[in-house]
């Protein structure tokens, strides 16, 4: 009797790494348990498709909010950002980085909106890291992500780790705190050097309002080197 969602895929649409990108999403996704992560259920095939049943999330994204209110106030962007928070640092502890956070991969719950409830979805470029100081630490150099979203170090085409995931962290809160990106260009190859150059400021009047902490969080996230920038712990 309870109401759930169904992410169906077809396997005729599916090539190889498509089918390699899903088994490793299933193997990841059956291993999570966090309030803050949007939970699968069950999943299943036959002879045409592949099936994720996950819990619904009726509420919407959290992008579609961000495009209502233009901007959050200091206290809903911090709820919104702690409950991703916790979530990046759960999988980080499981050897998981997620690739992929931004505002359309947060989820929430129900319609009637409380920003603690946010819940983390689609883990579809997500992987297993290996922990340790060797160089099986980071991944060999491949290039994912949404292109405001992504870390200098992916787009140098460096080897990189889930701090990664906490450059996008930071991205999601400028964009919560002010409406708008901290590095911003029609042209993806102008963007990409922008974000390479890890240039950017809080000039804008939306940040008049800001607390001089919140922006202190957001400039030791967007650090250019990884080690450098703030872990989810």
């Amino acid at each position: 009797g309870e109401r759930v969602a169904v992410k169906v895929f077809s396997k005729k649409k599916l090539s190889d790494d498509d089918r390699e990108a899903l088994r490793s999403e299933l193997e990841i996704l059956k291993q999570i348990d966090h309030p803050n992560i949007v939970r699968l259920i069950d999943a299943y095939e036959d002879e045409r498709h592949v099936c994720f049943v996950i819990e619904l999330m009726s509420g919407g994204e959290l992008f579609e909010k961000v495009l209502e209110l233009d901007q959050f106030s200091e206290a809903d962007a911090r709820n919104c950002i702690k409950a991703l928070v916790d979530a990046v640092r759960y999988i980080h502890d499981m050897g998981i980085v997620h690739r992929d956070i931004k505002p359309e991969n947060m989820l929430i719950p129900t319609s009637e909106f409380d920003f603690r409830t946010v819940k983390l979805a689609d883990f579809g470029l997500a992987r297993f890291f290996t922990t340790g100081n060797n160089e099986e630490e980071a991944f060999a150099s491949t290039t994912c992500g949404t292109p405001g979203y992504i870390a200098p170090e992916i787009l140098k085409q460096q080897r990189y780790n889930q701090q990664c995931d906490c450059w996008s962290i930071g991205i999601v809160a400028f964009v919560l705190l002010s409406g708008s990106f901290p590095f911003y260009h029609e042209d993806n190859v102008k963007l990409f050097d922008l974000i390479k150059k890890c240039k950017y400021d809080f000039d804008d009047a939306a940040w008049d309002t800001v607390s001089v902490e919140a922006k202190d969080f957001i400039s030791n996230l967007l650090v250019g080197e990884p080690d450098k920038r703030l872990t989810c712990s």
